[in-house]
């Protein structure tokens, strides 16, 4: 049953309320009507002060841990390696690089350190990735034969070489370096061939001559020596380059050709 209330009852209740403390229909805060003055009412009686709303707080974000400069913390790894085991632990210790989380192992190296001639290859695939060696698989046998055919051999009969990669993990889908990550790799590639001291670089890829030499287009690089890290240097096409591209393999036996002819002259 519903009540009906006129209009004087109504507003006898509402000053019966206001009597009462309850000058407020919904308050911010709660309020101890215990510590409140005596109410002063009539036209005459101030209006009581709003409590103010708590001002929020804002939180302060955690600043990021530093990283430091990725090339400056390779860099003084890559010069603290006495040797090419401790060169190889401090590329596995080196956390700045975001291929590593996506490869299985690091590649290191292949072949014979000291050998006279260091091939330097592009990046591992997956091949490569799964066995922890530089050029295996389809390219690396290509590879191999292509060595034979001058009398040079990672291994086994035939003036050795030592092989490595510019990059030691694997790149996504076996995509290019980026220029980033080719930068911090750079000085463990450079300390790398001081440790191995060859007598002359054989630069394999686009990406290897845009790392060691600085340059890309490998169709016009490849075949002219020039030089790297204080060695004469020699772009070729990469073995995976020709596989795809069987009619580049009359360049390669050129680039071969010269290789052998530095080595025996020595010029």
């Amino acid at each position: 049953m519903e009540s009906h209330m006129g209009y004087h009852a109504a507003r006898a209740a509402l000053e019966w309320q206001i009597e009462l403390g309850a000058d407020e229909a919904i308050g911010d805060a709660p309020v101890v009507r215990y510590g409140l003055p005596e109410k002063v009412t009539g036209p005459d009686a101030a209006k009581p002060e709003k409590s103010a709303s708590p001002t929020p707080v804002q939180a302060t974000p955690l600043p990021e841990p530093e990283r430091g400069d990725p090339v400056a913390v390779a860099r003084e790894a890559a010069e603290a390696a006495g040797d090419l085991a401790a060169l190889q632990a401090a590329m596995a210790a080196y956390e700045h690089c975001d291929l590593k989380r996506g490869a299985r192992q690091l590649v290191f190296a292949d072949g014979q350190p000291g050998a006279r001639v260091m091939i330097i290859g592009e990046a591992p695939g997956r091949d490569e990735d799964r066995e922890g060696r530089p050029f295996v698989g389809a390219a690396g046998q290509l590879l191999d034969r292509m060595l034979a055919a001058i009398g040079m051999a990672r291994a086994g009969e035939g003036e050795a070489v030592y092989i490595t990669n510019v990059m030691p993990w694997r790149p996504p889908q076996n995509r290019d370096p980026k220029p980033e990550e080719i930068a911090m790799m750079l000085p463990f590639l450079g300390r790398h061939v001081e440790l191995a001291a060859p007598d002359i670089l054989v630069v394999m890829g686009n990406t290897s001559c845009q790392a060691v030499l600085g340059q890309r287009g490998i169709t016009r690089l490849r075949g002219t020596w020039s030089e790297a890290f204080g060695r004469p240097a020699l772009p070729m096409f990469h073995p995976a380059y020709l596989l795809r591209n069987p009619g580049a393999k009359r360049e390669a036996w050129a680039d071969l050709l010269s290789l052998r002819a530095r080595l025996e002259t020595g010029s």
